[in-house]
């Protein structure tokens, strides 16, 4: 069972993956993951994309598929994998579709966790962070007993820069944007199927199981 999961900053396509990948029994392949095994492992693709990451530049295209494809080509993806954080682009899907061909598989499902933009404003701004000890709260799902302060150690909490509502607003409108194509792409291809994300956590995961064991 081959999977690509998507889903914008806050959907909780993390919270996801690790159960996708634990019950149906498929390694869950992020694009950080693979980027970090290739170089630490020195593979060809690896020492290549170490040549621009040292230069502080962006890996190019083709050696992104190349480490996609080398990892995509070893024994525990033979029965599955599920893919997390690519393809980001519709050129960078179409190359996967070759990738694929290549190794005599195919894309089963493409799944969307949907999440309305006001939801994911609230939930990606809601961290409150203790500037004593570190602890992280949130507004939402996990206040503190008193306002402002640390159940832990008393200290003040704080909300990062990188979690203010104009900061998040624009890094989802621009996920938005990027992530049109690529859902376009699926769908032409009737392989998109989305998924109700404003659900309780089990009741999302509950509704991917049924899609993939063909019973929605």
């Amino acid at each position: 069972m081959n999977i690509i999961l998507m889903g914008l900053p806050g959907a909780g396509k993390g919270t996801q993956a690790e159960r996708i990948a634990e019950i149906f029994d498929v390694p869950h392949i992020s694009t950080g993951d693979m980027f970090r095994a290739a170089v630490n492992d020195k593979t060809e693709m690896g020492v290549e994309a170490k040549k621009y990451m040292d230069q502080g530049l962006l890996v190019p295209d083709h050696v992104v598929n190349g480490i996609v494809k080398e990892r995509l080509g070893k024994d525990d993806c033979n029965k599955g994998f599920l893919l997390d954080g690519f393809p980001r682009t519709a050129a960078q899907a179409e190359t996967l579709n070759g990738i694929l061909d290549e190794l005599g598989r195919h894309i089963d499902h493409v799944i969307n966790i949907e999440v309305d933009r006001s939801e994911l404003l609230g939930r990606l701004t809601g961290r409150r962070i203790c500037r004593g000890c570190g602890t992280s709260f949130h507004v939402l799902f996990h206040a503190p007993s008193q306002e402002g302060v640390c159940d832990k150690c008393g200290g003040e909490l704080y909300q990062r820069d990188d979690d203010n509502e104009e900061t998040v607003a624009t890094r989802l409108d621009v996920n938005i944007e990027q992530s049109a194509p690529i859902l376009s792409f699926y769908e032409e291809k009737g392989l998109l199927r989305n998924i109700d994300g404003q659900q309780e956590i089990s009741k999302v995961f509950d509704d991917i199981a049924k899609l993939l064991r063909g019973q929605a």
